[in-house]
């Protein structure tokens, strides 16, 4: 059994498709119950034959799923590959992807 944390809070957490992993998520989220809407990391095994030429065997690599779901799928990028996203998130060139006040007060009104 793997498990679910937002830094204060752990809890039991197996996503069927990558079982036995550590998930975080962002420590904004509530926990009583944990809040199930969020996208989760978890660090992955590393690559093994994959399938792509660009990710040689050892690469380190990491997990991104959504916890609505134990059984969402789970999306492998390496560990390279999401510091670069990270690095357009940090630089605002996803800010028209955010939610706006209402949307996020509606969301929390719903959990």
């Amino acid at each position: 059994m793997g498990t679910l944390t937002n830094g204060r809070t752990t809890i039991p957490y197996d996503n069927w498709h990558a079982p036995h992993l550590d998930w975080r998520k962002a420590g904004k989220t509530d926990l009583d119950p944990i809040l199930k809407e969020c996208v989760i990391l978890a660090a992955a095994p590393d690559a093994q034959n994959h399938p792509h030429h660009s990710i040689p065997d050892g690469t380190r690599m990491i997990a991104i799923s959504d916890d609505k779901d134990p059984e969402s799928p789970v999306l492998y990028m390496s560990r390279a590959e999401i510091s670069k996203f990270f690095d357009g998130v940090v630089n605002g060139e996803f800010d028209e992807f955010r939610a706006s006040e209402d949307e996020l007060e509606a969301a929390a009104a719903t959990t």
